[in-house]
């Protein structure tokens, strides 16, 4: 069985997330180029963090208010699982979160953590959980699964004054996340 891709539903008014595309063509356009790179310009050096592959929100939003998915290697036998259950993986999650934004101001919260399997033993950890600092206050559900040396990641934030009216919407996007495998 191979991987084919992630998939899940989100809200049928939201659009993709153009500044995606634009880099990617970028990044294929620089791949094919025959020309020499400009004279005093460095090679770009490869980012040590993953970007999203694709990403979602409301047309003409601020970008607060999104789903994106991130795809990062791992070991080929890495498994989520290593590292505890759904509840253990949330507070690395958040204490990660913490570290990068580098501001002891940021304060994360775990609401919920939980597990889902599918038919093919993929274990997917569900986490809620909500993300303040006197800046902002966000509300996110994220979905995490390995398989294959890849680790996915689905994302979905929210302003926290606006989680009332967008969370069953989040439930649905992170009930419906999966990778999808050809048999």
């Amino acid at each position: 069985m191979h991987l084919k891709y992630a998939e899940f539903i989100y809200p049928s008014s939201w659009v993709g997330d153009q500044t995606l595309l634009y880099r990617e063509v970028r990044k294929a356009e620089l791949q094919r180029s025959l020309d020499p790179p400009p004279i005093g310009r460095s090679p770009s050096r490869p980012r040590n963090f993953s970007e999203p592959v694709a990403a979602f929100g409301p047309p003409g939003s601020s970008g607060e208010l999104n789903v994106s998915v991130i795809v990062s290697p791992v070991p080929q036998d890495f498994t989520i699982e290593a590292f505890g259950g759904p509840k253990d993986v949330g507070e690395v999650v958040l204490r990660r979160i913490a570290r990068t934004r580098k501001s002891p101001d940021i304060n994360a919260t775990l609401i919920d953590a939980a597990l889902r399997e599918d038919a093919e033993n993929v274990k997917y950890y569900k986490l809620e959980f909500r993300v303040e600092s006197p800046s902002f206050r966000r509300h996110n559900v994220a979905v995490c699964c390995a398989r294959n040396g890849k680790l996915y990641t689905m994302n979905a934030q929210a302003p926290e004054s606006a989680w009332e009216s967008i969370q069953k919407e989040f439930a649905a996007m992170a009930d419906s996340f999966s990778l999808v495998v050809d048999a």
